[in-house]
């Protein structure tokens, strides 16, 4: 799994047994940084024509195959299966275009062990947004919360609504701050130190949140497209420091995510995802939230998104429902994912 903050390469293997729920469990989890070389050929990938990307599939494709290899071997394990998100170059669904590259054929010729990808083309075909893709792991792994937030790149969320699995993308959240933050020198804001050091403006607070998105209906999805055309001019505009915007930014993602779960008190409420250790946000969060807000155990704030990606592959082999219409607005249900064997 690879998300869009560019943080690395989550790699988890993962058990599932069915018995009268799924039950799981992370057996061993790591996150390979990205080099500055990588981080680098990713951002300019993403600049590139479609029709340009065939050999970064390859490429993206054999670097993930090596890093499995490495993986299983330093673990000493057996895997199945292998389920691979890949990482997202294209995410236009309104244009039916979603790409993920790393190549999985090519990721199964290596490994010798069957591969399951491109979750999200399918969905796209039957004209949903081809995300969020985590909600079918909510429901099943994590039925105990009424909410499940995941704070990546993009803060989002699943909840089940009149027995439907309903899901969408709240906000931006470390695809801004880390971008952010990274203007002042640093790869992230740790803690939220900088956001705590910094004032909120509330001239831009309240420009961020009359942003015609947050009042479109669900389903809904954001991609880097959507911040670089909406957000970031805002922010330019503002002409203030940029820990002043962190400062906003981050209560800003705290104001959105305390709307999408207003609909229901006594509510529990977990939180994953990097923005978990982000002790400002969360402080602001629980500060006003009325509902119980759970962070889990690291292995689990970390690799959530991975173990999920992994139950799906598992989901699609054996043919059944990974992918639900209901929170990504195609016309049915779907078992996505294409399977390449060795």
């Amino acid at each position: 799994m690879s998300g869009t903050s560019l943080d690395g390469i989550d790699i988890a293997c993962c058990n599932f047994r069915k018995s009268e729920n799924w039950e799981f469990e992370i057996e061993t989890a790591t996150t390979i940084p990205y080099s500055d070389v990588w981080k680098k050929k990713l951002t300019s990938w993403y600049r590139q024509d479609r029709y340009a990307l065939k050999e970064p599939d390859q490429e993206y494709g054999a670097f993930l195959a090596q890093i499995i290899l490495d993986f299983i071997t330093k673990n000493n394990i057996q895997p199945d299966l292998i389920a691979s998100h890949g990482h997202t170059i294209l995410h236009q669904p309104h244009k039916g275009i979603t790409l993920q590259i790393g190549d999985g054929r090519l990721i199964a010729e290596k490994t010798g062990i069957p591969v399951i990808f491109d979750f999200r083309s399918e969905d796209v075909a039957k004209g949903g947004q081809g995300a969020p893709l985590v909600p079918i792991g909510d429901r099943l792994l994590f039925y105990d919360y009424d909410f499940c937030i995941n704070l990546g790149g993009f803060a989002n969320i699943s909840f089940e609504y009149v027995h439907q699995r309903m899901a969408y993308d709240i906000c931006p959240a470390n695809i801004v701050l880390n971008e952010m933050s990274q203007r002042l020198g640093y790869p992230f804001d740790k803690d939220g130190m900088i956001a705590r050091s910094g004032n909120v403006n509330q001239t831009l607070f309240n420009k961020l949140n009359a942003l015609e998105y947050y009042q479109a209906p669900y389903p809904k999805s954001l991609g880097r497209e959507w911040v670089e055309n909406y957000i970031n001019p805002i922010i330019d505009a503002s002409k203030i420091e940029i820990k002043d915007v962190i400062s906003t930014f981050t209560r800003h993602i705290a104001h959105q995510i305390l709307l999408a779960v207003k609909q229901k008190e006594q509510a529990k409420v977990l939180i994953t995802g990097g923005g978990a250790y982000n002790l400002h946000l969360i402080e602001m969060i629980k500060k006003q939230a009325r509902q119980s807000i759970v962070i889990p155990d690291e292995k689990l704030v970390n690799f959530k998104e991975a173990l999920v990606f992994a139950f799906l592959g598992v989901l699609r082999w054996r043919n059944e429902i990974n992918c639900l219409c209901s929170v990504t607005g195609a016309s049915s249900d779907t078992s996505a994912g294409v399977i390449a064997r060795p």
